[in-house]
C-alpha cells in the first residue's frame, strides 16, 4: 500500500464519520430537547455496560482480522486470510449470541451491581440486542480493512448511523408520553436498529466481491491456510490483549457511572439533579471532545494494516514514515480543535444543547482532545507492531489515576463535576504521553518538535484570538436579533478560526505542499490555491 492509498484510505473514513457525527449531533440536539437532561442521564446510563460487555464480544478481534488478513495478504497467501476472516466470523458471531443474551435477561442484575437509577433497566433491555449484530458487523469490517478497503466500513457507518437515528427518534416520540424512561429505551433500541442496518450494507459488499476473492483463494495452489483452530489461536493471540485494553476505556465510563453521580450526591447535589450533570458530562461534554477523533479513528483503522504491512515486508523507513506522518495529522488537528471547544464551551453548547451550565464541563475537558486523539493514534502503530499489550498498560495507568482523582476531585463542592472532567484530562494525558514514548522507542521515529507543535501551537494561539474577537463583533452587531445572536456568532467563529488556524499554519510552514498533495482530489485544487496566495512555505 503506497502513502498515498494509505492516506486515501484515512479520508474515505473521515469523510464518513463526519457524516455521521453530524447526523449524531443532530440526534443528540433533538434529544437533549425531547427528554431533558435527566433523560439524556438515563439514556447515558445503559452505555457502560453496553459497550464493556461489546468489548467482551469481539474481544479485540477486528483489529486481530485487520492485521493478520493484511500480512498474509502482503505474501500472497488468500487462502490464509481467507481462513483468519472465517475463524474470527464464527467467533463472534457465536460470542454475540451469548453476550446479547447475557445484557438482556441480566439488565436486573446490572442495575442493581452498578445502584443505577432504577428506570434505566429498560434502557439496558433496548440496547442488548445491537451486541450481536455490532460483533458480526466487526468480522466483516476487519476483513474489508485487512484488505485496505475502507468504503465498505464507511458505507456501513453511515448506515449504522441514519438506522440509529432515525429509529431512535421515532421511539422516543413514540414513548415519550409513557415517560422518560421508556423515551430513553426508545432512544437505545436506536442502537440495535442502527447496527442491523450497517451489518445488511456489509453483507451486500461481500456479496458482490465473494466469487472474485473466492477464486483468487483457489487458484493460489498448494493449501497454505491454518486450521480452524490454528487461526483461532493466532487471532487470540493479538485479540485477548487488544480486549484487555478496548475494556479499560468502558471501565472507565463504569467507575464515571458509579462514582459520578454517588460523589456529586456527597458535595451535597440532590440525586435528581447528580443525574443531570452526569448527562452533562457524559450525553454532552464527551460527545463533543470524541468529534475530533473522527479523523484518529479513521487513521487508527487504516494504522494497523499499513503499519502490519510496512513491518512484514521490512521496509523500516517506511514504517517510520507512516507513524510520523499519523502522530504529526493528529497533533496538527488536535491542538486547535482543544483550543477551539475551550475558547467557544458555552456558547457551542447554547447551540447543540441550549445548555449552558454543560459549557463550564466541556472547557475543562477540552484539553482531552489533544490526548485523547494522539492516544488513538500511537495504539494503532503500536497494534500494527504486535506490541498489543503496551496500549493495555498505559492506559491502566492513566485509568487508575483517573479513577483516584475522579473520587476525590469530584465530590470537592466548587469543582462538582468539573473535577470528573478534569481528572479525565490528566488520564488519558499520562496514557498519551507513555504511548508516545514507546512509539519511538520501537521504531526510531523521527519527531520534530518544530513541526508537530511549536508551529500548531503558534497557528491555534493565533486563531484563539480571531476566534474571540469574531465572537464578540459578531455578538455585538447582532443585538437586532437577540434570539439567533450566540447561534450567529458561534458559526461564524467557528469557520473563522478553522480559516485562520490553516493559514497562519501554511504561512508558517507547518503545512507543506507535499502534504496538501496526500488529501486525495482536494489536495491538488488545495496546493493550486494556496500557490496563487503565495502561502505555501514548503
Amino acid at each position: 500500500m503506497t502513502k498515498q492509498s494509505f492516506v486515501r484510505g484515512a479520508a474515505i473514513l473521515t469523510l464518513a464519520g463526519i457524516s455521521a457525527r453530524i447526523v449524531g449531533a443532530l440526534f443528540r440536539i433533538i434529544l437533549a430537547v425531547l427528554i431533558t437532561d435527566e433523560g439524556v442521564g438515563l439514556y447515558q446510563m445503559a452505555y457502560p455496560v453496553y459497550s464493556t460487555l461489546l468489548a467482551v464480544s469481539t474481544a479485540g478481534i477486528p483489529i486481530a482480522i485487520s492485521k493478520l488478513v493484511a500480512e498474509n495478504l502482503a505474501h500472497g497467501n488468500y487462502q490464509g486470510a481467507y481462513r483468519v476472516f472465517q475463524t474470527a466470523r464464527t467467533i463472534l458471531a457465536l460470542s454475540g449470541l451469548f453476550i446479547f443474551a447475557f445484557m438482556f435477561w441480566g439488565a436486573g442484575y446490572f442495575v442493581q451491581l452498578f445502584q443505577l437509577d432504577a428506570r434505566a433497566y429498560l434502557s439496558l433491555i433496548a440496547i442488548s440486542p445491537a451486541i450481536f449484530f455490532v460483533s458480526i458487523m466487526s468480522a466483516y469490517r476487519g476483513f474489508f480493512q485487512g484488505r485496505q478497503q475502507m468504503l465498505p466500513t464507511a458505507l456501513s457507518q453511515v448506515a449504522e448511523q441514519l438506522g440509529r437515528v432515525a429509529v431512535a427518534t421515532v421511539l422516543v416520540i413514540i414513548f415519550l408520553p409513557r415517560g422518560l424512561e421508556y423515551a430513553a429505551a426508545g432512544a437505545c433500541f436506536g442502537a440495535a436498529a442502527g447496527a442491523f442496518f450497517g451489518l445488511v450494507v456489509l453483507l451486500f459488499t461481500w456479496w458482490r466481491q465473494r466469487r472474485a476473492f473466492l477464486n483468487q483463494v483457489l487458484h493460489q495452489g498448494e493449501n497454505h491456510a491454518q486450521a480452524f483452530w490454528g487461526a483461532a489461536k493466532s487471532i487470540f493471540a493479538l485479540a485477548v490483549p487488544i480486549t484487555l485494553g478496548s475494556l479499560v476505556m468502558p471501565l472507565i465510563n463504569l467507575v464515571d457511572l458509579i462514582f459520578v453521580p454517588q460523589r456529586l450526591q456527597a458535595a451535597g447535589i440532590i440525586k435528581s439533579e447528580a443525574t443531570a450533570l452526569y448527562g452533562q458530562l457524559t450525553g454532552m461534554a464527551a460527545p463533543l471532545v470524541h468529534i475530533p477523533t473522527i479523523l484518529t479513528v479513521a487513521l487508527a483503522i487504516s494504522l494497523v494494516p499499513a503499519i502490519s504491512e510496512a513491518l512484514a515486508l521490512g521496509r523500516k523507513r517506511l514504517l517510520q514514515g507512516r507513524a510520523y506522518l499519523a502522530v504529526r495529522v493528529t497533533l496538527i488537528l488536535g491542538i486547535p480543535c482543544a483550543a477551539g471547544l475551550y475558547l467557544l464551551a458555552e456558547p457551542v453548547c447554547i447551540l447543540l444543547f441550549k445548555n449552558a451550565e454543560a459549557g463550564s464541563v466541556l472547557a475543562v475537558m477540552a484539553l482531552g482532545v489533544i490526548f485523547l486523539t494522539l492516544y488513538q493514534t500511537t495504539s494503532a502503530v503500536l497494534q500494527g507492531l504486535g506490541k498489543t499489550m503496551d496500549p493495555v498498560k498505559t492506559l491502566f495507568w492513566g485509568a487508575l489515576i483517573k479513577t483516584i482523582l475522579t473520587w476525590y476531585l469530584t465530590a470537592l463542592p466548587h469543582l462538582h463535576i468539573r473535577g470528573a472532567a478534569l481528572a479525565t484530562v490528566i488520564g488519558f494525558g499520562i496514557s498519551a504521553i507513555l504511548n508516545l514514548y514507546y512509539v519511538q522507542k520501537y521504531t526510531g521515529m523521527p519527531f520534530y518538535i518544530e513541526d508537530t507543535i511549536y508551529k500548531p501551537l503558534a497557528a491555534a494561539a493565533v486563531m484563539g484570538l480571531g476566534v474571540l474577537l469574531l465572537y464578540r463583533t459578531t455578538a455585538a452587531f447582532a443585538v437586532t436579533i437577540t434570539a439567533y445572536v450566540n447561534h450567529a456568532a458561534t458559526l461564524l467563529s467557528i469557520a473563522g478560526g478553522v480559516i485562520i488556524y490553516f493559514l497562519v499554519l501554511m504561512l508558517l510552514g507547518g503545512i507543506k505542499r507535499s502534504d496538501l498533495l496526500l488529501i486525495p482530489r482536494v489536495g491538488p485544487v488545495c496546493v493550486r490555491i494556496a500557490e496563487k496566495l503565495n502561502i505555501l512555505r514548503g
